[in-house]
């Protein structure tokens, strides 16, 4: 059993579509970044790869490489499940925060799941989401970035 850890920031900005856990979320703001900004995406990949030992998603996708500019986050998680599969990782659940102001996240969840779960091949009960805010408090409790933390449990095939 391996675990990892994930942590990611984004700035929101207007102009730009929220994506959260791969689901849009109409919001008048969307998280700044090269690909889609997810995140939610972005930690959970970041824990995955430090689980099986691969760096980070800065490592894999680097924001300098034209071709991740405007990518789906999904399409970054699908290629990393790839890498673990054939290194014979299997997903055995997954815990994530997402701290947000706002929106309020909670009416998404079940939809993050639905798209995650597969994604990561376990069930939706395998995949814990949680929302908090700042209490107003720094760059998040004022609006101006979203932040999301993961930890991901891997177990090795062997």
């Amino acid at each position: 059993m391996r675990i990892g850890l994930g942590y990611d920031l984004h700035r929101l900005v207007r102009g730009r579509p929220l994506f959260l856990g791969g689901v849009e979320i109409p919001w008048e703001k969307g998280l700044l970044g090269h690909s889609d900004g997810d995140a939610l995406v972005h930690a959970l990949i970041d824990a995955l790869l430090g689980a099986s030992g691969e760096g980070d998603i800065g490592a894999c996708f680097p924001d300098t490489d034209p071709a991740f500019r405007g990518i789906r986050s999904l399409e970054l998680l699908r290629r990393v499940m790839a890498r673990l599969r054939k290194k014979r990782f299997r997903v055995v659940n997954v815990d994530a925060v997402v701290a947000a102001e706002a929106p309020k996240l909670g009416p998404y969840f079940a939809a993050m799941k639905k798209t995650l779960a597969p994604l990561l091949g376990v069930s939706g009960r395998a995949v814990g989401l949680k929302a908090k805010t700042n209490e107003g408090t720094g760059l998040i409790g004022r609006g101006g970035a979203i932040a999301c933390w993961a930890v991901v449990l891997l177990e090795e095939k062997g």
